[in-house]
Formats: C-alpha cells, sequence, structure tokens
C-alpha cells in the first residue's frame, strides 16, 4: 500500500500547497461524482479513494494550523 508514502509527502508540504491538493481532489471527485450520474463511471474504486485522500489532506493542514486559544 502506498498511504504511507503519500502520507509522509503530504507532511512535508506548506499549507497552501496542502489548501491546491484539497481543492484538486474535490475537483476530481465533483469530475468522478458527475460520471457515476452519467454511466460513465469506469474505476468505481476512485471515488472511494479520493474521498479518503482529501480526508488524509485536510487532517495533516489541522495538524499544522497552530491550536486555537481557548476563551475564558
Amino acid at each position: 500500500m502506498k498511504t504511507s508514502s503519500r502520507l509522509s509527502d503530504l507532511r512535508v508540504m506548506t499549507e497552501d500547497q496542502l489548501s491546491d491538493e484539497a481543492l484538486k481532489l474535490k475537483k476530481e471527485q465533483f469530475n468522478l461524482r458527475f460520471q457515476k450520474a452519467s454511466g460513465q463511471l469506469q474505476d468505481t474504486a476512485r471515488v472511494r479513494v479520493v474521498r479518503r485522500d482529501i480526508a488524509r489532506v485536510m487532517t495533516v493542514a489541522a495538524q499544522k494550523r497552530p491550536p486555537a486559544k481557548a476563551k475564558d
């Protein structure tokens, strides 16, 4: 499985790069949903992979953000 190498690639990206990657994956997800609705989707497993990749990118981005200060 290539998830660990993909995850290490994500961890070295800046927040802007992660944002761009998330946007690219969301566009791909939209295109896959459109293909599925029109009956043209060949690789149905790709939908699941893209959804999980988006979650990975968002998780790494959240880890890079500084923690929010608690209100007193």
